[in-house]
């Protein structure tokens, strides 16, 4: 049993016709745009941080700083994390699609 599951698994019934594979991109297409999304807030978290450390007047944002730059990394790590469990998903519905379709054409 997995504890972190964000993905769901699911079978394709059919093979892939023009239109799924159309939502199969589209979907492909939503997911490098999520990965880009952590990335941007990564960096912008990162770039807070630095911020935070550069203030010499106020020691506290020192804890602050860190605190960024603890999320900043977070934020990246689960960015990639969903991008390549999606894409693996995405990878698996496709060609067991194909192999069905090849399974039917002999």
């Amino acid at each position: 049993m997995k504890l972190l599951r964000f993905g769901r698994d699911f079978e394709p019934d059919q093979e892939v016709i023009l239109r799924d594979y159309l939502a199969i991109e589209r979907t492909r297409l939503a997911n490098e745009r999520t990965l880009l999304s952590y990335i941007r807030s990564s960096l912008y978290l990162l770039l807070g941080a630095i911020g935070f450390y550069q203030v010499r007047e106020f020691t506290n944002f020192d804890y602050l700083a860190l605190t960024a730059l603890v999320f900043s990394i977070i934020f990246f790590i689960i960015g990639i994390y969903r991008f390549t469990l999606l894409k693996k998903s995405l990878k698996r519905v496709y060609y067991k699609s194909e192999e069905k379709e090849a399974e039917k054409s002999e």
